[in-house]
Order: C-alpha cells, then structure tokens, then sequence
C-alpha cells in the first residue's frame, strides 16, 4: 500500500510538472547541459549516439580543472522532465585523465530535486583510470530515474576483484583505482528498470550520506567473474609482481591467492554504507558481483522478490532486515551472511553448484532472528554446505578466510534445505526445525525438531 502511495504521489508531480512545462526539443549535448541548468521544463533529446568528445575536447579538460568543473553534465535544475528515449553517451574514459579530478568524483551528477530521467544510457570506452569516482551521483531529493543503462569500464587493476584490498592504502597490496556505476546519496530517489553492467573494480548501485527513502524496482547488476586458478596462472602483471600476496589471509593462515575459488571482478550489486533509513528493493537481481545484496545498515531494509546469480556472497544483512520470497544460489559462495538482530527472512536455494570452493551455506549470528531457508521446487543441492549457526561471516567476506564464532541468541530457524547444521558454542536458546543433519551442536539450550 505504501508503495502505491509513494508512486501515485510521484506520478502526481511528474504531471503537474508536465502540464507547467515548456516543451522543449534539443539534438546535442550541449543543449541537453544548458537545459540541465534549468527548472521546470520537459526536455527530450534526440534518439542516437552521442559521443562525449563532441561535446568536451580533450583541449577542454585543462580549462574545465581549473575551474573546478568535474563533472561533464551536472543536472543542477529542479521539477525537470528528461525524455531520453534511445540516447546513448559514449564516455571515452581518457577524458578523465585529461581532467585529472579529486578522488571520489562523479562523471554526470543530478543536483536538482524532483526531476525525472527517462531512457538514457551511458557506456564507457576505454580502460583509462581515475581516483576513484561514479559515472553518475543522485544527489538532489525525489528524483526518478526509469530505464537507465550504465556500461561501466576504467579501473585498475582489473581482473583480481579485492584479493590485494580496497583502496585504503594500510590495507592495500595493490593500489586501486576504482570506477563505480550509480550512487545515490539523496533521499526520496527511486529507481525502475535500471540495469548496470559493471567491468571495472567498483560498486554498481550504492547508496551512502543517509539517504533515506530510496526504491529499487527490477533493477539489475552484472559484473563477471574469473577463477584464482586462472590468476595463479598469470607470468606477468600487478599480481604477479607482487608475488600473489593478499589482504586477508586464508584459511591456513597464509596471505596469498589460494586456487580453487571464484573472484568477482567487481564489487557489489547493491550496497549500503551508513545508517540508510527504508530502503527497499523489489524484484532486484545480482549477478556474478562480490556481494549481491551487501546491506549491513539497520534502519529498515525490505527486500522481495530479489535473485541473486554466481556471486562470492549473495545477501548480507544487519538489524531488523525483512527478506521476502527472495532466492540465489551458493555457486561460488556462501547464500547469506546474517550479522544482525530481529531479522525476518524467507530465501529459497536454488540448487546450482559448481566445482569451485564454497565452506557454508549460510552463516547466522544475532539475536531474535527469524529465519526460514527453503529449497527450489523440491530439488536440492547434492553438494553438501553446512549452515552455521553461532557463527560470524568470514574476515571481509572473503571465502578463502575462516568463519569466527558470533553470539547468537532466541533464533528461531526453519530449514528446508536438506543441508546439515552446524550450531557453535556461542548460540543458544534457539528453535531448530530441520530436514537436515546436525553435524555438531555445542549451543546451550537448542531445541532441535527433526522435519
């Protein structure tokens, strides 16, 4: 009901605005960057393929630096429709050495508020770095963007995902570069059939700066992944020269690219960074990032419907997360990380399998959490994973490194899965009912129901 509100409200000011507005058509981008300046109008731009370089030359990087302008088209406008329908912008990722921004800057930015974008996608060229950054920020108060296509390219190195770390340099063996897909930091943004195709080490849809009410709806995120074996491999090359030497050690103890896993080459799907108030995704998928759902604030995290595919770690969730009729599978690592408490969670494990590492199927710690794994249609995995109750999440999600044991208290666990259950030392007063063996149960008080 809520979310019928919020999109009849929003569907509400889109035609106020529309009925308010000039109608205006415009055949370049630099047409669409003055109109972006402006309020209250509907822009539509001209169907094609628009290459960035048209607009800003090489030439005009120096000149857009030392003006501080960082950003190639900054929607600073309010109550503005864009119809973008068949536009494409064609990045060429030199231009941002040309510019040479401050780290963390953002390529197109939507400053204003309550505008809506429409069709337009954007795909970067080349293999160029910068520190760090998004090819594009929502940044201003209820904007919605529908249909939106990011190809994201441009980082170093690339092809390792976080083996030698994530960029802070005490703990990094390799320096990164990373370049991000979307990231939203405004609140009241929502978000229909936006897709991101991610080959470059940086996020695909992030969220940070408290953004609050933000919606989520079919959108997808891809990223590819790649074998250590196939790492181990390499004769030349960043890793190489650093001797394979990681950030997280494995599960010998050792820091090193340990073969027979599943790297990401990018890093998650969907992600939160602070306290993110209401949040919700709908019928959202993951595939082949780092982490699909990677969402550890704890201020109200809905998910329904959602699919994750072949990626090093599926959902990972705080306090007070409501996970509905969601599904993934543990192809090349674990189904679920549960860190929090007062979790609702109903996941469905679908039965793909690999011959790749993975050490559990799910690891719970927290309290007062109530949790129901479901198999698909009946068909089970034939690989067994165990399920970790009392147990933490590995050091940094890595799946070469060793689970920790986690205080886990009042759970109440349903399992379908057929999958054994291993309960640590640490948990107790929990509800087990399981089709599945107890490998090991050193809990206190675990009452356990055979299915």
């Amino acid at each position: 009901m809520n979310n019928l509100k919020n999109r009849l409200v929003v569907g509400l000011i889109l035609m106020t605005t529309a009925l308010q507005a000039a109608d205006i058509q415009v055949s370049s981008l630099a047409d669409l960057a003055k109109y972006a300046s402006e309020s209250g109008n509907v822009v539509t731009l001209q169907a094609g393929i628009y290459p960035l370089t048209d607009y800003l030359t090489m030439d005009s990087m120096r000149i857009r630096h030392d003006r501080k302008q960082f950003q190639y088209i900054n929607f600073s406008g309010n109550d503005n429709i864009f119809n973008l329908e068949g536009v494409e912008i064609i990045v060429d990722t030199e231009l941002r050495i040309a510019l040479n921004p401050p780290i963390h800057s953002d390529e197109f930015l939507i400053m204003g508020s309550n505008n809506s974008f429409a069709g337009l996608t954007i795909r970067c060229v080349g293999e160029d770095t910068s520190p760090g950054g998004t090819v594009l920020q929502v940044a201003g108060r209820g904007n919605v963007l529908k249909n939106i296509t990011i190809y994201v390219s441009g980082s170093y190195p690339y092809g390792y995902g976080d083996l030698f770390g994530k960029g802070k340099a005490s703990e990094t063996v390799i320096r990164h570069q990373k370049h991000s897909g979307l990231l939203v930091t405004g609140s009241d943004t929502k978000l229909y059939q936006c897709k991101l195709y991610n080959r470059s080490f940086g996020h695909c849809f992030f969220v940070q700066k408290d953004a609050e009410n933000v919606y989520f709806e079919d959108c997808y995120a891809e990223g590819e992944v790649r074998s250590t074996d196939d790492i181990l491999a390499e004769t030349s090359g960043p890793a190489f020269d650093a001797d394979f030497r990681t950030w997280t050690q494995n599960r010998d103890g050792e820091y090193v690219v340990t073969s027979g896993y599943m790297k990401s080459l990018c890093e998650d799907g969907f992600r939160t960074y602070g306290q993110i108030k209401n949040i919700h995704f709908k019928n959202c998928t993951a595939k082949n990032t780092r982490a699909g759902f990677e969402l550890r604030t704890n201020e109200g995290i809905r998910l329904e419907n959602c699919k994750t595919i072949g990626t090093e770690r599926a959902y990972w969730i705080g306090d007070d997360a409501i996970v509905k009729n969601c599904s993934g599978d543990a192809n090349y690592g674990p189904l679920m990380f549960v860190e929090g408490s007062n979790v609702n969670v109903e996941l469905t494990v679908d039965p793909a399998e690999s011959d790749r590492l993975v050490h559990a199927l799910v690891t719970i710690q927290g309290s007062n959490n109530k949790i129901v794994l479901k198999s698909q249609n009946g068909n089970k995995r034939t690989t067994a994973l165990p399920i970790l109750i009392g147990y933490t999440h590995p050091m940094h999600g890595e799946s070469m490194s060793p689970f920790d044991e986690g205080e886990t208290v009042g759970l109440k666990f349903r399992n379908e899965t057929g999958m054994p259950i291993v309960i640590g030392a640490k948990a107790r007063d929990c509800e087990i009912k399981t089709d599945g063996e107890v490998l090991e149960n050193k809990g206190s008080q675990i009452k356990i129901v055979k299915r």
